[in-house]
């Protein structure tokens, strides 16, 4: 069964820095707090629909763990009376990493609260301070520790392109994540909003943005670091929203970001795969894919493709249920 989350936005609400990207309103789209009646209405509009899912609670868009404590309480309580009575397998939460200790995963735990997400951004002190986050690698590292040990699933989220940051930095931002071993990670490429500090520098020159082409890069690479070793990528590019459209005053979004990194992985390997064969200028090649990649192997606007046929390459692409995600099969059918 696929697992869905009815995502409940807490947005600003018990943060006490303003980072450097942060306009939470325009990336959610949310503007007003949650109540408990928010949380049974989106939980019962999620059951009645046809989807079948498993579904998760999820508290995201702020700190949650930072927020007023009777306010967390009472969205806690509200939700674990679906994981009593088994309508949904349990709560997710995002927070900070300086908002974790023993006490407030006690309180988690004891609301059902099965999976927490630390919005880490960054493992490098120097970038970390640069985007006010008010907080060290070191409590990235003590917080994972925590919610390790005390039976929690942990999610890691991390941000590329931020003030200060290179390439190089954020690579290594991955390379520590991993020594964490969360289960899951989400990678979000900055998006510079206007009205933030980065919007500031950006006008005032001191910030120059990714490319979207240039995330695509990176991103594609950390994505298979992560797959690599066994450690799930669940979220890549930021959630579609009109607001955040509106109010980035640096075109580098894209709303189907995962489909770009994922069809330049499927490029690079069948170029692998070339070498290994090998396949010459002036070959015809048959290529099969699992029907869900089809369009990713392809590229946007047929980019993939054309791209090949410059090497002097013909393909003809075909979808196969054998061939697993992202992988291939490639058979050389004859010469153009």
């Amino acid at each position: 069964m696929k697992h869905g989350n009815i995502s409940i936005f807490v947005p600003h609400n018990g943060c006490p820095h303003q980072c450097s990207f942060c306009d939470q309103r325009s990336i959610t789209g949310q503007k007003r707090q949650p109540t408990e009646n928010d949380v049974h209405e989106a939980v019962k509009t999620a059951l009645a629909s046809k989807r079948k899912y498993e579904y998760e609670i999820a508290f995201f868009g702020g700190s949650f763990t930072a927020i007023d404590r009777e306010l967390m309480i009472s969205l806690l309580k509200a939700a674990y009376v679906y994981v009593e009575n088994g309508s949904v397998s349990g709560i997710r939460i995002s927070t900070r990493p300086d908002a974790i200790s023993e006490e407030i995963l006690n309180i988690l735990k004891s609301y059902g609260v099965t999976a927490i997400e630390l919005g880490a951004q960054s493992m490098c002190e120097d970038v970390l301070k640069a985007n006010l986050r008010g907080h060290t690698a070191g409590d990235i590292e003590n917080a994972a520790w925590l919610i390790k040990r005390s039976g929690f699933s942990l999610g890691l989220q991390m941000m590329t392109g931020l003030y200060k940051s290179t390439p190089r930095k954020d690579i290594e931002t991955a390379r520590k994540m991993i020594a964490l071993a969360p289960d899951t990670v989400r990678i979000y490429p900055t998006v510079t909003i206007k009205g933030t500090l980065l919007g500031e520098l950006y006008e005032k020159g001191e910030y120059h943005p990714a490319r979207l082409s240039e995330s695509v890069d990176l991103c594609a690479l950390l994505l298979k670091m992560f797959s690599e070793n066994n450690i799930e990528v669940i979220r890549l590019g930021l959630h579609y929203s009109d607001d955040l459209v509106r109010e980035m005053v640096f075109d580098n979004y894209h709303p189907a970001f995962r489909e770009l990194c994922e069809s330049k992985l499927m490029l690079e390997r069948f170029f692998e795969i070339c070498g290994e064969i090998p396949i010459n200028n002036g070959d015809r090649v048959n290529v099969y894919v699992s029907p869900s990649c089809v369009s990713k192997f392809v590229g946007q606007r047929r980019s993939n493709i054309e791209k090949i046929s410059e090497r002097g390459i013909s393909v003809k692409v075909f979808a196969d249920s054998d061939v697993k995600p992202l992988d291939m099969r490639v058979e050389i059918a004859g010469v153009i």
